[in-house]
């Protein structure tokens, strides 16, 4: 038997092997992520376990945990750049870039993790997202809850209202937005990172800390203090985010793909969190911490004043408050 090898045919064998090696990066785009927190934290889970097996075979997607691949506060940064794909980042990030979104931190604007779904399912988590693609240039995916912050304090200091809270070094995130948010409760904020909080407790460099209930198990930072406060003054929840240009490369499919992926993940994650947050003041009260709700309306009440009087807030978009207000 003879074979006769013809231009045509020629041509039409190289054909279909150059375009192997397409088909095959079409099924393994990688998409690292990196986030600060611990690989058990359930938004860690929900991605590393559920995100990561929804959007398989055709994204290959890298976590990276507790800071290990980028310092906290320079993942926006690295996606811009395309030195990293995906970050979950709070509001307070988005605000050095782009400071409407600092209205997000406020103290008490967020009520719940119901309310801020619906904020994002709205017009103006629609705005939101608009702000951060054409000037930041990332995708917002959507929003994950963390828990409601609260304080975790050392000492018997007795804080029933702000004025309790006068000359207190509360650690809060870097940035205008977090530092402002610890001035709006009364306190000294300090800036430290979060790795460092732990240590930073035990040896007195602060005399508190804020974090959802959650933050506070997993970190253990319950060990090094003596009471929780239960202000709720801020929902904590970031944003997933990937780099715009990025996103768009991919088809219609594969997008679907990510943003099911991402609603499926954080619709367990914000689940587990409240179900945390309703177990965890009964676990703390048995490894013998105190904890208490203090006057919440004074606080709700000096914290609106800060802020409608202070510069910050003159970045946020004119009517916003009273249109997340009536969501």
């Amino acid at each position: 038997m003879s074979f006769r090898f013809t231009r045509r045919l020629l041509l039409s064998a190289a054909i279909a092997c150059a375009a192997l090696p397409l088909a095959a990066n079409a099924q393994d785009i990688k998409l690292r992520f990196a986030d600060s927190t611990t690989a058990d934290a359930p938004r860690s889970r929900a991605l590393a376990e559920i995100f990561a097996a929804e959007v398989a075979p055709d994204f290959a997607f890298e976590p990276y945990f507790g800071g290990t691949l980028y310092r906290q506060g320079t993942e926006i940064v690295a996606v811009q750049r395309r030195n990293l794909e995906m970050a979950l980042m709070p509001p307070s990030d988005f605000a050095e870039q782009v400071p409407e979104f600092g209205i997000l931190t406020a103290a008490y604007l967020v009520r719940d993790a119901e309310h801020m779904r619906r904020i994002f399912q709205s017009d103006v988590g629609d705005e939101f997202k608009a702000m951060a693609r054409e000037r930041m240039g990332v995708h917002i995916l959507g929003p994950a809850y963390y828990g409601t912050r609260h304080l975790n304090v050392r000492g018997d200091r007795q804080i029933n209202t702000p004025a309790d809270m006068a000359g207190l070094r509360l650690r809060m995130p870097g940035g205008e937005a977090w530092q402002f948010l610890g001035e709006s409760l009364g306190a000294n904020p300090t800036a430290v990172a979060y790795a460092e909080v732990y240590t930073a407790l035990q040896t007195g460099a602060i005399d508190a800390e804020d974090n959802p209930l959650p933050n506070n198990r997993i970190m253990k930072f319950y060990e090094v203090t003596d009471q929780i406060v239960l202000t709720g003054h801020n929902v904590g929840f970031g944003l997933l985010m990937i780099n715009a240009a990025l996103f768009d490369s991919f088809t219609p499919e594969q997008q679907e793909k990510l943003q099911a992926a991402a609603d499926k993940a954080f619709e367990w994650s914000d689940a587990e969190y409240q179900r945390e947050e309703a177990e965890l003041l009964t676990f703390f009260e048995g490894e013998g911490i105190r904890t208490h709700t203090p006057d919440v309306e004074a606080f709700r009440a000096y914290a609106n004043e800060k802020y409608l009087n202070a510069p910050i807030s003159s970045a946020w978009p004119k009517g916003m408050v009273d249109r997340i207000n009536a969501l």
